[in-house]
């Protein structure tokens, strides 16, 4: 009796022990971001990733470009390791190693995008409906592994045996980049791939043209890089004391993205499952424009591509001149050859109409097109640049004050004045992207602004990012479904080269992911704060820059 009590009493040790274990692995090996939908089990046991093993792809594409990164990719992350590479259609029942795999049989539980990784004692297997579905469960698995796997020889790797399900909540998970105020090269943009893929991030929005500079080479057009892409340097000083370029002074500060260079970043990106959706500002913030195309204006007044605050943007795009459109659908047509994508964004915002006021074009086309105002000639504009890029089979987004003119339905409306827009919009069955600047402007401080580098303004510590939800409480579950996902946004007015771009993003990045990736339900803010130090070890071993503060909201 007594030897019972005994081995009775060490049996529930042993239970307390590995329960203390599993929700210890849980904490301490589950550092994956954004949190998966589903985490079915984490064992005691582990799968031994050693020296040569074994990856197997089956049935996938062995030219599939995503297919390729990964098997790329692994050489990366895991550097100390030589492994044995093969692709087959199917999987043996003895098959060791890491097997990626396309489902024979598609599960509708997964989409497009979803994954199943299953970790054996033996075996590890990543399977999905697509490729695309492969590149996240091999982010996962990335993230399961020890932060310096790439840089600490290990003579082998324990990973934890466990099953994650996982899936997006939405499908539009966007980060998007102003490269017009400042240029950042080819480089750095491809740092910001990779970190957008890091965390299953799936579209990223090119901010190519504003006041400040125009970026993307138009063969039609030359003068919009030979005189569009440069303003006069003034990096020594501050942003909001930018002087006027003095008569005769040479532009010399900016640069442009060569046509090459473009699909060199669009394929780089494709092969990391992300679309990159290029924007060209119509019709207002175009001093560039204007200052290589002076005809295109309402009055005669000598633009240049500004240098530091411009506001009011008083630059606007003659509404009223045949000529402009003629040279808007031009620009389409080559943008379009460039960027396989579904959507073009045609900005739309802060259009300043004074000059539009006075034009006597402008009025007599309202008058001719019997429209009621200014802001149904921008509608006007919109709506025919929108019928050429639809001839592309191809869609527009526009940022929220679309609406005021009205818009057709299909429309994609980017919300970024609050979420009205973006309820406005879904209540009339447009589609919608939310990127309100209450949540998602990166640009702003994320600490107190003593301790932190200049910023625009205004305060978005990491938790209020984590707070984010892109439905709002104001719509209905038939209109929440028009919600298609929701974006961060990162303007460069303040921001001039990629360390400190990379400061802005991070870890905020990381908390949008999750606010888009995440399903509600497993969202905790505490497990986030606990999975931090991790991530930015990460981080610090990937070479980005991040923000080291944790801001609270006041």
């Amino acid at each position: 009796m007594h030897n019972k009590k005994i081995t009775l009493y060490f049996f529930l040790l042993y239970l307390l022990l590995v329960n203390s274990f599993n929700s210890t692995a849980q904490s301490s090996l589950i550092n994956i971001v954004p949190q998966p939908a589903e985490i079915n089990s984490v064992e005691v046991h582990h799968f031994f990733l050693k020296d040569n093993t074994n990856i197997l792809f089956v049935n996938t594409n062995p030219e599939d470009p995503k297919i390729q990164y990964i098997s790329q990719h692994l050489a990366t992350v895991f550097s100390f390791y030589h492994f044995n590479i093969t692709f087959q259609q199917e999987v043996c029942d003895t098959c060791m190693g890491i097997i990626f795999k396309i489902n024979e049989s598609e599960k509708t539980y997964l989409g497009n995008e979803g994954y199943d990784l299953v970790i054996h004692l033996n075996h590890i297997t990543i399977s999905a409906n697509s490729s695309a579905g492969l590149v996240y469960g091999f982010q996962s698995l990335v993230q399961l592994a020890p932060p310096d796997v790439s840089v600490q020889p290990q003579d082998s790797l324990l990973l934890p045996v466990l099953h994650i399900t996982d899936y997006p909540r939405f499908e539009w998970r966007g980060s998007h980049r102003d490269v017009s105020r400042h240029f950042f090269d080819v480089e750095s943009i491809k740092k910001h791939l990779d970190l957008m893929v890091l965390y299953k991030l799936n579209k990223f929005h090119w901010h190519l043209t504003d006041d400040h500079g125009w970026r993307i080479e138009i063969d039609s057009y030359p003068k919009l890089t030979e005189i569009g892409a440069w303003s006069v340097d003034r990096s020594q000083q501050r942003w909001t004391e930018g002087t006027p370029p003095a008569e005769g002074e040479k532009a010399t500060y900016g640069g442009f993205y060569t046509k090459k260079e473009i699909q060199e970043i669009v394929a780089y990106a494709a092969a990391r499952n992300i679309d990159v959706i290029p924007e060209i500002e119509i019709p207002g913030h175009c001093s560039e424009i204007l200052a290589a195309y002076p005809e295109f204006a309402c009055d005669d007044y000598s633009y240049y591509v500004q240098i530091g605050p411009y506001w009011p943007p008083k630059a606007i795009l003659c509404g009223g001149n045949d000529d402009v459109m003629v040279f808007l659908k031009k620009i389409i047509d080559e943008v379009v050859e460039l960027f396989p994508c579904q959507y073009i964004h045609i900005g739309g915002d802060e259009a300043y109409k004074d000059n539009w006021k006075v034009c006597l074009k402008c009025q007599n086309k309202i008058k001719s097109l019997q429209l009621n105002n200014d802001e149904e000639l921008q509608s006007w504009m919109i709506r025919d640049i929108e019928k050429h890029i639809m001839s592309y089979h191809k869609r527009i987004i526009g940022w929220d004050e679309i609406l005021d003119g009205g818009v057709t339905p299909t429309a994609t409306i980017m919300s970024w004045q609050g979420d009205k827009g973006g309820i406005k919009a879904a209540k009339q069955g447009n589609k919608v992207i939310m990127a309100p600047n209450s949540h998602c402007y990166l640009d702003y401080y994320q600490a107190d602004k003593e301790d932190e580098p200049e910023a625009i303004c205004c305060y978005i510590p990491l938790e209020k990012v984590y707070q984010f939800d892109p439905i709002p409480e104001a719509l209905t579950d038939e209109e929440a479904k028009f919600v298609k996902g929701g974006q961060a946004n990162l303007w460069a007015e303040f921001i001039s080269n990629t360390a400190h771009a990379e400061y802005m993003l991070l870890p905020r990045l990381s908390a949008l992911a999750e606010a888009v990736w995440t399903p509600k339900r497993e969202k905790n803010w505490d497990n986030f704060i606990t999975k931090l130090p991790t991530q930015k070890q990460r981080l610090k071993i990937l070479g980005y820059n991040y923000c080291d503060k944790i801001g609270k909201i006041k």
